[in-house]
């Protein structure tokens, strides 16, 4: 029995993503083989739950019960598969074996998130689903349409506006493509070779691991599209680097959060997210790179600058150059890993390629690399491992797809979603557009923690985006509002999964790790309500206003370092006083307060040298006193 679980659950998760690359490649199209995505998705889906069952038993060990269960989920959808063309036409006479399998399909699709998301998110989506079945029973404006069990079933279960539906195709053909291409780099050395680049790099310079941290997770950690993955790359290195060059251990693990966290914000990759939001609003991917490219760098010219004043503040300085690697050695022996990003680029920029094929192909080109170089030491059975580990990481993700089209079909069929729409408008106009922007940011946090980044984003975009988008915000600026936010939750307390991650290497206390971390992620908790009232930040204005709006932020970045700089007793009232410069630096209500945009910049090169001479001279003035006390 155990053999057998084994094997199944080995093959289980090697399907996932053959058959993504399969589909991609229009495989089945060019064989002759009658599929369509529904099909697929509906076959990718019971296979994913299945996965979830049999990854995750209820004992240490799986058994008969686990067996069973996936064995079930997995029949039930691939039952609508097999029946989905004539399904299309008989639909509405809702059959028992329509439905039966349906609620089947929902019940364990439900458990199987549970499991492999947690109870948290799980309980959330049931709560969603179970209010399209007795909606209608409750009182006032939160009463649902009243529609029969059987056709709410099958609406989930079988509608391409269901479960089944566009985002789950999303993360089958741009998602899971990502993270092939981006597992195949971690296999062939990529990540050694970023590391050792940014230690070549920023090793040596003051506080030099932590700005390695900066600039490794910012390279390779964009591919990756997790977190904590980033951070297990990283920061077993980083951290231990950071504290023997004398940061402490929260500080050091904090930093290392920060700077994985950040990974997924820059382009190109973003984690694969750049790839959803494309297709979701509709636009080409270089629309989202270039939006995205601002704040992603400012993210991380913030956290730098953080992390240089500290080295300043507190004498930390970096390595010494004969304990790092050699940059000219280490670019011979890594430029092969250059080459697929650039490969990457070339396909979806100059030729135009789908994303999900142009990962592929530039995949095939680190294999081939790999292999060129590593064919004698070659193992078919570890790669086929590491292959699998990928559908490991598919499972979560196709699960959260689901249930993000579980979400949409019921706010659609209740008429929820005019509900929340309405909820939000009200707070906008009672207390305006920043409370409903400050009440969504908390929504965002609550509902992404502890979740995979683009399932956060995916569950956010369903649920809030529309309303958002309805309140006459851009949209591109409201999802790229609800990514940053839903994102901050792995380093948000209480549920800061990135900041356990790094506490537990650097052996620091989870809350010190991550109420420090959000000191140092203050940009990012920023940044989203800047661009909702100043467009230029997401390159969405003349360059001239873009102009204006990167030196204003800049700005703001060399306040905050002053801060940390010259009041390290004091820095939380003094980097809100700072922000808030920033905040008006960037116009928001700058037209009725006491200056323009264009009046604090051509200022702001005499503000900022009496703000540092007048911090200094606070900062001596208090030593003095506490000289002074002592003696």
């Amino acid at each position: 029995m155990a053999i057998l679980y084994s094997g199944v659950t080995g093959l289980v998760k090697l399907l996932l993503p053959l058959l993504s690359i399969l589909w991609v490649f229009a495989v089945p199209e060019r064989l002759g083989i009658p599929l369509v995505s529904q099909q697929l998705i509906a076959i990718m889906l019971g296979l994913a739950a299945a996965g979830a069952f049999l990854t995750k038993p209820y004992r240490d060990h799986g058994g008969i019960i686990d067996f069973t269960l996936a064995l079930l989920v997995a029949a039930s959808w691939f039952w609508y598969a097999w029946n989905f063309e004539q399904w299309m036409v008989m639909l509405a006479f809702r059959t028992p074996d329509m439905w039966v399998p349906g609620i089947v399909a929902l019940l364990l699709l439900l458990e199987a998130l549970r499991k492999s998301l947690g109870l948290v998110i799980a309980t959330f989506i049931a709560s969603i689903v179970a209010y399209g079945f007795v909606g209608h029973l409750l009182p006032g404006s939160l009463s649902a349409e009243t529609s029969a069990p059987t056709r709410t079933v099958l609406y989930l279960y079988a509608d391409s506006s269901g479960v089944p539906g566009t985002v789950v195709r999303i993360i089958i053909e741009l998602v899971v493509p990502f993270v092939i291409f981006g597992k195949l780099m971690e296999i062939a050395g990529g990540m050694t070779f970023f590391n050792n680049l940014a230690m070549s790099l920023m090793g040596h310079r003051r506080g030099g691991p932590a700005k390695v941290a900066v600039v490794a997770s910012s390279s390779f950690g964009t591919l990756s599209g997790s977190t904590v993955a980033n951070i297990m790359s990283t920061g077993i290195m980083t951290i231990p680097l950071m504290k023997r060059t004398g940061f402490s251990p929260s500080h050091a693990s904090a930093i290392e959060a920060v700077a994985s966290n950040g990974a997924q914000l820059m382009p190109p990759v973003m984690g694969a997210t750049a790839f959803i939001m494309a297709e979701f609003l509709d636009v080409s991917y270089g629309t989202i790179v270039t939006a995205a490219i601002i704040p992603a760098l400012l993210y991380y010219l913030v956290l730098f600058m953080q992390i240089d004043a500290i080295a300043v503040r507190d004498n930390i300085r970096g390595l010494d150059k004969s304990e790092l690697p050699n940059m000219r050695e280490t670019l011979r022996q890594g430029w092969i890993f250059i080459f697929p990003l650039a490969v990457l680029i070339y396909l979806m920029f100059w030729q135009g390629f789908n994303p999900g094929i142009a990962a592929l192909y530039a995949a095939g080109v680190v294999l081939i690399g790999y292999l060129a170089r590593y064919y004698k030491e070659f193992n078919l059975f570890k790669f086929i491992s590491e292959l699998r580990s990928v559908g490991t990481e598919a499972i979560p993700l196709i699960l959260i797809g689901g249930a993000a089209g579980a979400v949409v079909g019921i706010m659609n069929s209740t008429g929820f979603a005019f509900q929340l729409s309405l909820l939000l408008s009200n707070v906008a106009e009672q207390y305006g557009l920043f409370s409903m922007l400050l009440l969504t940011a908390l929504v965002s946090i609550v509902l992404g923690m502890g979740m995979p980044t683009a399932a956060v984003y995916i569950v956010l975009i369903t649920v809030i985006a529309p309303t958002v988008i309805d309140l006459g915000i851009e949209p591109i600026a409201a999802h790229m509002f609800l990514f940053y936010f839903g994102l901050m939750s792995m380093i948000t307390p209480p549920i800061a999964i990135g900041s356990i991650v790094a506490a537990s290497i650097g052996r620091a206390s989870m809350w010190s790790t991550g109420f420090y971390g959000m000191k140092l992620g203050i940009m990012a908790y920023m940044l989203p309500f800047l661009w909702i009232y100043n467009p230029a930040i997401l390159m969405n204005g003349s360059l001239i206003d873009v102009f204006l709006v990167v030196m204003h932020c800049v700005v703001g970045a060399v306040l905050i370092r002053e801060s940390i700089l010259h009041s390290p007793v004091r820095w939380l009232p003094d980097l809100c006083w700072s922000s808030l410069l920033m905040l008006l630096a960037l116009g928001i209500g700058s037209a009725s307060l006491w200056m323009n945009d264009n009046a604090m910049l051509m200022l702001s090169p005499i503000i900022i040298p009496i703000l540092i001479w007048g911090k200094r001279i606070s900062t001596s003035s208090m030593n003095s006193s506490n000289s002074a006390l002592t003696k």
